[in-house]
């Protein structure tokens, strides 16, 4: 009998622990709320700037806080991606979420980065492009499978905002 009770016990904490998650995340929405809505895709991009990159979409998360991830707009969304640079911005293509466009005006600069929204991955693991959303500067860390290609994603892109 004391068997079945301790399995229901640990039935219950880890119910209790997944509804804590699950408000957690809602009221991390609730809190993002006043973002306004991402950039719409374009629908003619025209041709890559340079060759895309295969990987992980990490995340975004304010440039203020390396682990205070976003959720607006399904940008908390972890998935695997395809992400493109064009003329007119980034294009981040996510298995089983929406894509994400970053346009090249709301692009800050680019740069290497240990860790992001939680996953430390060590030193010039991720590409984090920094941008902005309305008044909110954010960070969109991507996992690359190639990372010799880092350089020339932070060259170009630091180059195309002047930073």
């Amino acid at each position: 009998m004391t068997r079945v009770w301790l399995v229901l016990i640990c039935v219950a904490l880890l119910a209790l622990a997944l509804v804590g998650m699950r408000l957690g995340w809602r009221n991390r929405a609730v809190r993002q709320s006043d973002l306004p809505e991402l950039p719409a895709v374009p629908n003619d991009l025209g041709a890559p700037t340079i060759a895309p990159l295969d990987g992980l979409y990490v995340g975004t998360t304010f440039t203020t806080s390396w682990q205070d991830r976003v959720v607006h707009g399904g940008l908390g969304e972890r998935a695997a991606a395809n992400a493109a640079l064009y003329p007119a911005g980034i294009r981040i293509d996510r298995v089983g979420s929406d894509p994400i466009f970053l346009p090249t005006a709301s692009l800050l600069g680019a740069r290497l980065a240990p860790g992001l929204a939680g996953r430390v991955v060590g030193s010039g693991g991720l590409l984090v492009v920094t941008w902005q959303l309305g008044d909110a500067e954010l960070d969109t860390g991507l996992r690359a499978d190639d990372k010799s290609a880092y350089p020339e994603w932070v060259r170009t892109i630091n180059t195309k905002v002047g930073a």
